[in-house]
């Protein structure tokens, strides 16, 4: 069967790239970065440096949560003048938790083609290896930043009959640890961070064995939490 070929002109193309280990991307995407006639991206550093590993030339802009509003109409009008646009994200697939929405949203109004390029996920990397029940999940991105907003999240949250997936920061992470035990008691969890890198770490157990793991350590890095379904 023979893949189905887009019309570059004015296509829209979500491409997904690496979350650590460059070799995580597939060869549409390596493609289509090289091919399109312009790369929207969160951090063009960061994006330079996985175009520079596969010898792709191609012109970087910025487009990110400080500037989309200001940004996407721009790129709309670009898409609309029959040319073709890769929007990426800083690691994984754009649309989780990143800015893309905003865009898609935007060129799907002025029929604008949008297409997935798809590859790696954090969140569903660590959701397959949890050993957690994956044929029903709930993905809330992050947990509020402040204290009381995150308990009364995790408080809504506390019969879900679905795994619960989160991202968290490596600066809360011991008070979300704090949280969720007393919120949702001393519940299996799994904690997956640095996925694919050098010192990529999955934990697994109940929420005061993971607390006395981690106890004492500097967490750094991109941090995926999963819990066990409320009974």
């Amino acid at each position: 069967m023979e893949n189905k070929k887009f019309d570059f002109c004015g296509t829209l193309f979500l491409v997904s790239t690496p979350i650590g280990n460059l070799e995580d991307v597939t060869l549409r995407a390596l493609r289509i970065l090289k091919e399109v006639d312009l790369i929207a991206c969160e951090d063009t550093r960061r994006t330079g440096i996985l175009l520079k590993h596969y010898n792709i030339k191609n012109q970087l802009t910025s487009y990110h949560d400080h500037n989309k509003e200001r940004k996407a109409p721009k790129l709309v009008d670009f898409l609309k003048s029959k040319k073709s646009l890769a929007l990426v994200s800083d690691a994984g697939t754009p649309g989780i938790a990143d800015p893309a929405y905003f865009l898609v949203r935007m060129a799907i109004e002025n029929n604008i083609e949008v297409v997935p390029v798809p590859g790696v996920s954090a969140f569903l990397s660590a959701l397959v290896v949890s050993g957690l029940p994956t044929d029903r999940f709930c993905f809330e991105n992050f947990l509020p930043s402040k204290k009381t907003k995150r308990k009364k999240k995790l408080a809504e949250l506390a019969d879900e009959k679905r795994t619960l997936v989160f991202y968290e920061s490596p600066y809360r992470f011991y008070q979300t640890l704090d949280d969720l035990y007393q919120i949702l008691g001393d519940r299996e969890i799994v904690v997956a961070r640095e996925l694919t890198k050098k010192f990529e770490e999955i934990i697994r157990g109940k929420v005061s064995e993971i607390k006395e793991h981690f106890q004492k350590k500097k967490i750094k890095g991109e941090i995926v939490i999963l819990i066990q379904r409320g009974k």
